[in-house]
């Protein structure tokens, strides 16, 4: 999910937990289009009001990948007024300037082409939050390559991550680059002073 759909679902947060029910068709058709887990299904319907079920659905969107916005759109067929909002939202939201361009010629070419070393990745482990799961998700690892990163270090987070972003570094060979790492983070809206410190 790209940054500005995030922004839409904050932004109409507590608009849409209190207008729709998704303990129903709307969570169905998630996990019958690959969007919801059968874990994160049972995750949803366990919260005791209708209210922090569509919060827990709306925490969980934002990690399941590209298309989980326009899934989560095809969802609202009985709450036709929620989904015409969100989609008028998007065509008159401004499209947002590409930002990682505007700050990435501060990282030298060269660094911004070459493969992040193992110490600048334990680096950026050390200033990433509870992002670090949608980040690594649109860099290409799948949920079951999160949950084994997650088993493998219980207690440490920064080790979860570090792992996480090693075994994207090792899959995608020279593809892996500083610059494509860049581009996720700052769709992710991370602060690219943090980036720019780290890479520079």
């Amino acid at each position: 999910m790209n940054a500005r759909h995030k922004q839409i679902l904050r932004k109409f947060r507590l608009e849409i937990s209190s207008q729709i029910l998704v303990d129903g068709l709307v969570v169905q058709y998630l996990y019958q289009e690959g969007v919801l887990t059968q874990n994160q299904v049972e995750e949803i319907k366990s919260e005791n009001t209708n209210q922090k079920k569509a919060m827990k659905l709306l925490d969980i969107l934002p990690i399941r990948g590209p298309k989980s916005f326009e899934k989560f759109l095809e969802s609202l067929e009985e709450f036709p007024w929620v989904r015409e909002k969100l989609i008028w939202e998007c065509m008159n939201q401004e499209m947002p300037e590409n930002q990682a361009e505007s700050w990435m010629y501060r990282v030298p070419e060269h660094i911004l082409n070459s493969v992040p070393p193992d110490k600048q990745l334990n680096k950026l482990a050390s200033k990433l939050g509870s992002e670090w799961e949608s980040i690594v998700f649109e860099l290409g690892l799948s949920s079951v390559d999160i949950y084994k990163c997650k088993v493998h270090y219980p207690h440490n987070v920064q080790s979860q991550i570090v792992e996480a972003l090693v075994l994207w570094k090792r899959r995608c060979g020279k593809k892996a680059t500083v610059h494509s790492l860049c581009e996720v983070l700052t769709a992710q809206d991370v602060d690219p002073a943090i980036v720019i410190a780290i890479f520079q």
